[in-house]
């Protein structure tokens, strides 16, 4: 006796992954980005580019930045530099590490702040208004993302 159960399928990410307009902060437009001619505060991301500078990444580990950007640069018709490539790598790591320091202190402050209220609410203070019962820390405390347990 046999039992067929049928195909699995399980769900596949998504192939293409999608990317935002950024803001313009100086003169140079970065390497994946172009001008948006409706606002010329914003840039509008290219994906093929972003999608081969993501693959380029990859081979840093294998060949050096001068083979990966001429390589970079043949693929996708755009330039960049060595140097560009080198500089736009490590700008991304210094903002995922920033970005990462931020989150971090953004729990403990947080913690810190439940520790300080329940502190509070446990000795007592008869003398003075309570700093948790001010305008301030209500807008402080509604700042901080909801608690992911």
């Amino acid at each position: 006796m046999t039992r067929e159960f049928g195909a699995w399928i399980l769900p596949q990410a998504p192939k293409t992954k999608e990317y935002v307009a950024i803001p313009k902060f100086g003169r140079t437009i970065p390497f994946g980005y172009k001008q948006d001619e409706e606002d010329e505060g914003m840039l509008l991301p290219i994906p093929s580019e972003l999608e081969a500078l993501a693959k380029a990444k990859k081979h840093l580990k294998q060949y050096s930045l001068r083979e990966v950007a001429a390589w970079l640069s043949k693929l996708t018709g755009r330039n960049i530099s060595h140097v560009g490539l080198s500089k736009r790598i490590k700008d991304e790591q210094s903002y995922k590490r920033r970005t990462s320091t931020y989150r971090n202190l953004t729990k403990r402050y947080k913690k810190a702040l439940e520790k300080a209220e329940a502190y509070e609410k446990r000795v007592g203070s008869e003398t003075c208004d309570s700093y948790f019962e001010s305008d301030e820390y209500a807008r402080i405390r509604d700042t901080f993302p909801p608690a992911v347990n």
